[in-house]
């Protein structure tokens, strides 16, 4: 398997974490945006989107982070990552939405203004990250994992984004249900960091 990615990308480290812990066989080929790699040809023929993370692996093509884990769990048979449960997978899309919809608009939105300079209304989509994040404390209230009793690809789809919130200026201490489920996804065989940059409340810290 090849993963292209840019480690700076949370769509590329959700794929390349899950990749890790579930003992996939791949190889890292980095994507370098900022010299338009994405968008020259070679590039568009594995996705015509122009954007990372895409997988490689002997001749099918896909791209989307949260394709790519769902192409992996079912591939190695991951059932604990990727239940068979009509409702335990219900639930688990829900989430998968969420990192595609509330996760991406609110506190990734923050990240790539402070990262990136991505031109957001930077006041409401940290309002929207605090409002993502609000939601899911409560939801870690009573639980340690989104939806079984351990880790599913529910809880990496929204780890990235959420652990480098700072980035964004998005204060997340106040959540105390959400930093513990990050210590724990941290605390999984296997793990692999996201890199830091000195953007937003890490650039004092």
């Amino acid at each position: 398997m090849k993963l292209y990615d840019f480690p700076l990308s949370g769509h590329s480290h959700r794929a390349h974490l899950f990749l890790s812990l579930v003992g996939a066989d791949y190889d890292l080929v980095a994507v370098d945006l900022a010299k338009g790699e994405h968008k020259n040809p070679p590039f568009l023929a594995l996705n015509p989107f122009g954007q990372v993370p895409v997988l490689e692996d002997d001749g099918v093509i896909i791209p989307d982070s949260i394709a790519i884990m769902v192409y992996v769990a079912k591939k190695y048979g991951k059932i604990d990552w990727l239940p068979e449960d009509p409702q335990q997978t219900a639930q688990i899309q829900r989430w998968l939405s969420v990192a595609a919809g509330q996760i991406a608009y609110g506190p990734c939105a923050a990240r790539l203004v402070t990262v990136f300079g991505a031109k957001f209304n930077t006041a409401e989509v940290i309002a929207r990250a605090h409002s993502i994040l609000t939601l899911i404390d409560a939801e870690l209230a009573n639980r340690d994992w989104l939806v079984t009793s351990h880790a599913t690809i529910a809880d990496i789809a929204l780890y990235s984004y959420i652990v480098q919130a700072p980035e964004g200026n998005v204060d997340i201490s106040p959540y105390h249900n959400v930093g513990k489920w990050l210590r724990q996804i941290e605390a999984l065989p296997g793990f692999v960091p996201f890199p830091t940059t000195k953007a937003g409340l890490r650039a004092t810290s």
